[in-house]
């Protein structure tokens, strides 16, 4: 009778290990809440990265990013050109750990053009 208690709680243990280990890797890879492009600015995508460190350290396996409180405020913005339609940035989303490393990658790679605004695919890093 022992014995079937300690085999019974090692494949308790056993599949509850498993799951937390799939549970971690599908987060990354299949985040059903993800964004797979986000749209940012140069004034946005500075104060991502200023935040970085702060964003990075959030415990879950997806990342809520909130850059509500660096968009700009009581400042009227030149309207778009009719020809060019700039789309309005994202301020706030979710991404899964590997997208916050892509974009981080992605917004500090030397050249890029971020205005008006700019697309930033996240399921494509290399």
């Amino acid at each position: 009778m022992k014995n079937s208690v300690f085999s019974w709680r090692g494949t308790v243990t056993g599949l509850a290990g498993s799951l937390l280990l799939i549970a971690n890797a599908s987060a990354d890879e299949a985040c059903g809440l993800c964004v797979k492009q986000i749209v940012t600015n140069s004034e946005l995508a500075t104060c991502f990265l200023d935040q970085y460190d702060q964003i990075a350290k959030s415990g879950s396996g997806a990342v809520v990013v909130d850059l509500s409180n660096c968009a700009s405020r009581g400042v009227v913005e030149a309207l778009p050109s009719p020809n060019k339609g700039a789309a309005e940035p994202d301020v706030q989303f979710m991404i899964s750990r590997l997208q916050l490393q892509c974009l981080k990658k992605k917004l500090e790679a030397p050249g890029i053009v971020l205005d008006p605004s700019a697309t930033i695919e996240l399921d494509t890093c290399g």
